[in-house]
């Protein structure tokens, strides 16, 4: 069997940037195993799958190489880059099946805009192990899906040097940690860093899914409802957010680095 495999570098406009995905198009399902095992082999943060629906809609699935997930933002945007321009989709909008319900990836202007699911967060309390492993204690904390940390300056999370060892003895399910702080560079609202635990990459460069907790923890503490972002990861990324109501919409750029076959 031969199937076409795509590495999308996510949230950026050159390659080397932003968040690398592979986008794996399928006819049809393969087993859960199979699916696995290919994202393992790809090693890489996320392998996204999809097939496409008779209702013209793409089931879409992702992997890391430990488990599927949920929610996965800048595979998201590589898919409907390999969709829109390499397969050379016609369709004005994307519409994503997915386990967080249906995602909808559009072409505006320039950019690739992903609608998804706001996710606020609500304040809590840091579990030791997570604060143990970090050289700088936050702000405050804060929890949705992922806890979010907030500190006083962006210089903090440039600074911050997480103790992997201990991180990744945490014995229960933090999803991420994001750490976040107001941005001082002109026109950027707010930066952030993103660490996964137990994740056999530790740190994302860039993270869709977490600005769905970001876009609106900011925007109630900056009053405004556009923000930009920049993940200052090594390879960094911008994206440029919208909260709408109970969604998140994330516009950011995708370019291609690979294109070749899987043979199983």
């Amino acid at each position: 069997m031969k199937i076409t495999i795509y590495q999308i570098d996510a949230f950026t406009d050159k390659i080397f940037g932003g968040n690398p995905a592979a986008v794996c198009p399928l006819d049809n399902w393969l087993d859960d195993k199979t699916l696995l095992n290919i994202a393992i082999e790809n090693n890489l943060a996320e392998t996204a799958f999809f097939v496409k629906l008779p209702n013209n809609n793409f089931h879409l699935r992702w992997f890391t190489p430990e488990i599927e997930i949920d929610l996965c933002g800048h595979a998201t945007l590589a898919a409907a880059h390999v969709l829109f321009d390499e397969i050379g989709c016609q369709q004005k909008e994307i519409f994503f099946e997915t386990q967080s319900g249906i995602l909808i990836v559009k072409k505006v202007d320039n950019f690739l805009e992903l609608d998804f699911p706001s996710r606020p967060p609500k304040k809590a309390i840091l579990p030791k192990i997570i604060n143990d492993g970090l050289n700088i204690p936050p702000k405050e904390v804060w929890k949705a899906r992922d806890f979010l940390l907030l500190y006083d300056s962006e210089d903090d999370i440039k600074q911050i040097d997480p103790n992997v060892g201990i991180l990744n003895n945490i014995n229960i399910n933090p999803g991420g940690i994001i750490v976040t702080a107001k941005s001082e560079i002109d026109n950027i609202d707010f930066v952030s860093r993103f660490f996964t635990p137990q994740a056999s990459v530790f740190e994302d460069p860039v993270t869709g899914s977490a600005h769905c907790t970001l876009v609106p923890f900011w925007s109630e503490r900056l009053n405004k409802t556009k923000l930009q972002a920049l993940q200052i990861s090594k390879r960094q990324g911008a994206l440029f957010c919208t909260l709408d109501k109970d969604r998140v919409k994330i516009k950011g750029k995708a370019v291609k680095y690979l294109e070749g076959t899987i043979e199983i």
